[in-house]
């Protein structure tokens, strides 16, 4: 793996006569991304890189809490009438992709046209899209006809043919109409998988287009070796986008003047994004304090007492001027059960009672207290801190650890030691063996003994099945995994991103659990027209308090994340939802080349 130092060859400050050496932002990722179309890829790391390439028309701004949105690639906010059912996008002129061989040389501008296109091609059942739910639950009036008439008779998605729902009404104008009142439709265009593509583009790479992002964004793909290496640099066509954050009044001294400093400046400030895929922790974290990264996106959690003693940055790190951004992510660790696995599926009492006591047999003081080491808090749901729906007072048995409970409930439903193995057997007398997905380093490793563990106490045989990240991804996608733990961060600020885990319209895309009951996807329904308030407070809570009796996923704990920059990075903080933060940070050459001269 090539990977260069923070501060290399930036010791030499630049004479008149020769020009500054290029910005460079390094780090690196825990996960391998899995390409980079905006439609298809549902993975956190390769949807920050797609943020960067592609526009969204909205974003939120980068700076600004509580989370605000404003125009990305439009002319002011939205038009939104007729009871949030028709929204109405005017793109400002003058925004071009980046140059492409599939262009033929000419600049190409981005139209109306191309935001319908990117609309549609959820719809089309040969992309895949793994958000399609988040369109399908306003339904766009005409789109999931065209979808289903493509899937019933085996033909092509007709992109030609027009619908009620979504049309181009002049060069830059589109206009949405939905059949669903949907009060939270645009926080979806703030969204990677928004990121406005061009036809032409499409059509040319075909099959190979997770491989040829072409966008309007701030940043072109310049260098992409598989599961190792992505190097971002700038898109010479970027149009002039000039930093104007303002952080809240909460923000650290450090950010605050940081952001004054940073006023006006053309965006983006560096000119290159190198970023490593390193699976295993140690190597991560040793790399960033030889200075061969510039961030580290999430310390890892066993060098948390190290790092981030009593959570306050370690004394030494802060004399040597690094800086900590500790956050609660808007996130959930799952382990999810296939509900349509002959073992662990199914909604008869015996099998709710088969998941329950094992969610009671995990012990999750233990998870937060050793593999996680203190940086995580129980989950009593699935609706995570800082999104809409979540109530801090709610208590569940999601969190309980009851191993006694458990037992009795398998010696009820007659998970018993049938065969004198001194293992449970299934009630018909058939092995009772869970078989667990995870990944090959050392953090799964850690969380896969506590698994072993909680298990043998139970007397429940366990396996696992190690495979890539992304691999188990796409396994989970179709259906073929029994269990699989992963987390979900939020893609909107919105509960309704966490609940869609468990409704059948997102089964095979969020809903990795393959949930489908009717109670619960009613009240899906329902919810996702009303108004925020207490009376969709209430909805959200009658479908968490489903999901927990039910327990398709065991929900174990939202996560408590830090980051950290040099001294160098100037400008970092963390935005949830806004994710190319490499575009509005900069990189100063003096604070690098004092640091060089200090290791010296």
């Amino acid at each position: 793996m090539a990977m260069g130092t923070g501060i290399a060859g930036a010791a030499d400050a630049p004479t008149p006569d020769t020009p500054a050496a290029p910005k460079v932002l390094r780090y690196a990722i825990r996960a391998a991304e899995t390409g980079f179309d905006p439609a298809q890829v549902t993975d956190l790391y390769s949807r920050n890189v797609t943020a960067g390439i592609f526009d969204a028309p909205l974003r939120y701004g980068y700076l600004a809490r509580p989370y605000r949105l404003e125009p990305a690639v439009t002319e002011g906010m939205p038009e939104v009438s007729d009871d949030a059912r028709r929204f109405v996008f005017k793109l400002r002129p003058g925004i071009y992709f980046a140059d492409d061989a599939a262009f033929k040389g000419r600049k190409r501008e981005l139209v109306a046209e191309d935001l319908v296109y990117t609309i549609k091609r959820h719809y089309d059942p040969r992309v895949k899209s793994g958000h399609l739910y988040r369109f399908e639950g306003a339904k766009i009036l005409g789109l999931s006809e065209v979808r289903a008439e493509s899937l019933k008779n085996k033909t092509a998605f007709d992109y030609d043919r027009p619908v009620e729902g979504l049309r181009a009404l002049d060069r830059y104008t589109v206009e949405i109409r939905v059949a669903n009142s949907d009060p939270r439709f645009l926080l979806h265009f703030a969204d990677p998988m928004v990121g406005i593509v061009a036809r032409e583009v499409i059509e040319a790479y075909g099959d190979k287009i997770m491989e040829h992002p072409v966008g309007t964004g701030a940043w072109r793909l310049a260098e992409w070796r598989r599961s190792s290496r992505i190097v971002l640099e700038k898109n010479a066509n970027f149009r002039d986008e000039r930093y104007h954050e303002q952080p809240p009044a909460t923000a650290v001294p450090e950010l605050a003047e940081a952001a004054r400093r940073l006023q006006g400046r053309k965006l983006p400030m560096i000119d290159r994004v190198e970023i490593a895929v390193i699976e295993e922790n140690q190597p991560r974290w040793l790399s960033f304090l030889r200075k061969e990264f510039d961030l580290l996106d999430d310390l890892p959690a066993e060098f948390a007492p190290v790092g981030m003693p009593h959570n306050h940055i370690a004394p030494n790190l802060a004399k040597d001027g690094l800086r900590a951004v500790r956050y609660e992510r808007a996130d959930v660790s799952v382990s999810f059960f296939n509900m349509e696995d002959p073992l662990v599926g199914g909604y008869t009492p015996e099998k709710i009672a088969l998941r329950r006591a094992i969610s009671l047999g995990v012990n999750l003081d233990e998870e937060i207290l050793r593999p996680r080491r203190g940086q995580a808090i129980p989950a009593q749901g699935i609706i995570s801190p800082g999104v809409t729906g979540y109530d801090k007072t709610f208590k569940s048995e999601m969190s309980q650890f009851d191993r006694a409970r458990a037992k009795a409930l398998l010696d009820l439903y007659g998970y018993v030691d049938k065969d004198g193995d001194g293992w449970r057997d299934q009630p018909d007398g058939q092995p009772l063996v869970i078989e667990y997905s995870t990944q090959p380093d050392g953090a799964n490793r850690q969380l896969a003994e506590l698994w072993q563990k909680n298990m043998d106490a139970l007397k429940v045989r366990i396996k696992f099945k190690i495979a890539k990240w992304p691999e188990n991804l796409k396994s989970a996608n179709a259906g073929k995994l029994m269990m699989w733990g992963m987390g979900w961060s939020a893609d909107v600020p919105d509960g309704e991103n966490f609940l869609s885990l468990g409704y059948v319209g997102s089964k095979g895309q969020s809903n990795k659990a393959r949930f489908d009951l009717p109670e619960y996807n009613a009240l899906y329904r329902q919810q996702h027209g009303m108004p925020d308030g207490p009376e969709r407070l209430a909805v959200i809570e009658k479908m968490q308090r489903l999901l927990i009796a039910y327990m398709p996923y065991k929900v174990h704990v939202h996560r408590i994340f830090t980051d950290m920059t040099q001294p160098w990075v100037v400008g970092y903080d963390k935005n949830l939802y806004q994710r190319d933060f490499y575009s509005f940070v900069d990189i100063d050459a003096d604070a690098i080349a004092k640091a060089h001269l200090k290791a010296k």
